[in-house]
């Protein structure tokens, strides 16, 4: 049984990103002309801040300096977090992902935007969004439904007071008429 270099460098480096309370997310080698690049993407459940990302990336260069994982020529090692419109794939992924807006491909064909509101083992309660003055409604999504999901930057997203504040204003003026 063979094994890739991507396996045999997450078997060498991953012990080392829990040592420091951080999961192995990803590993890419990538060659651009003679130069190779090794991306290693980390996170935690509290994200990773740059202090913890440089002393990963140190902790992994000696340790790959130590081995012959690489080989023998020369290649850059990048360490960082999965970034602002990750794909989520993991159970973990989706707990992360608690409050923030989602894109999900779905098994069935069908694609649905929602934020996700609670994750357990078994799915995902998400809130679709309403459109053109509706509310919005919750769903349960199972786990086993979903084909992709890739979380959704949001740059003009309110915060708890501002939604509030338009759900109570919402409500007094369907009162009113």
């Amino acid at each position: 049984m063979s094994t890739t270099q991507s396996e045999r460098l997450r078997e060498l480096l991953e012990p080392l990103v829990s040592s420091q309370g951080l999961d192995l997310e990803e590993i890419e080698v990538d060659s651009v002309g003679r130069k190779r690049v090794l991306r290693v993407v980390v996170d935690s459940d509290a994200g990773a801040d740059l202090d913890q990302i440089a002393d990963v990336s140190r902790a992994l260069s000696a340790k790959l300096d130590e081995s012959d994982a690489m080989g023998e020529g020369e290649y850059t090692l990048e360490v960082g977090t999965p970034g602002a419109e990750r794909e989520l794939k993991e159970h973990r992924h989706y707990v992360r992902a608690t409050d923030r807006l989602v894109k999900f491909q779905l098994g069935d064909g069908g694609e649905l935007v929602a934020r996700i509101l609670s994750a357990d083992d078994d799915g995902l309660d998400v809130e679709v969004p309403g459109v053109k003055g509706r509310r919005p409604t919750t769903r349960r999504l199972a786990l086993a439904d979903i084909a992709k999901a890739r979380v959704q930057v949001e740059f003009n997203r309110k915060n708890k007071a501002e939604e509030t504040q338009e759900t109570q204003e919402t409500e007094e003026n369907a009162e009113e008429a």
